[in-house]
């Protein structure tokens, strides 16, 4: 064979390989159904969105991992209380961030807040509390909510 040959030869496999690769891909995004009104894009928007765990109305970013081991929730038919505990790697500040715009979309009062690396934002409703304690450890988040009745007379502040 001589040196045009074989160089000819190469080309002519460099070409078939790409074809190939190029019909795989083809093959490959073809068989994932699309659609023009863009549901294939809400369906993963819809796997992004917060979640409400067993409080109704304390919304939960879906990255936050529930530690069931470490949480109580005390259902009863007049109100839902307890602690729910998550782990996660998303950071402090966007955590906080979060928790100050949706409690107040769901109609919780900020009341007050303590920010440092462990960070407590008290929130208040009509007959209830929320503490969300957001806490930075090495490698990642803990974020404990904790829900409790209030019966909005002073003293005690528990249900009598």
């Amino acid at each position: 064979m001589t040196m045009g040959e074989k160089m000819r030869h190469f080309v002519a496999e460099i070409l078939m390989g790409s074809i190939m690769v190029s019909m795989v891909l083809l093959t490959s995004c073809s068989s994932t159904p699309k659609t023009t009104d863009g549901s294939d894009a809400r369906v993963k928007d819809e796997q992004n969105l917060p979640l409400y765990y067993d409080f109704g109305d304390v919304l939960v970013p879906r990255e936050l991992n529930l530690d069931a081991k470490s949480s109580f929730v005390y259902h009863t038919s007049g109100f839902t209380a307890g602690v729910l505990v998550f782990e996660s790697k998303v950071e402090r500040a966007s955590l906080i961030e979060f928790f100050d715009n949706n409690m107040a979309k769901d109609n919780w009062r900020a009341v007050s807040a303590f920010k440092s690396p462990r960070t407590l934002l008290l929130f208040q409703k009509e007959n209830r509390w929320c503490v969300i304690n957001i806490t930075d450890h090495d490698w990642n988040t803990m974020v404990e909510i904790w829900v409790a009745p209030f019966n909005g007379h002073s003293g005690s502040g528990l249900l009598q």
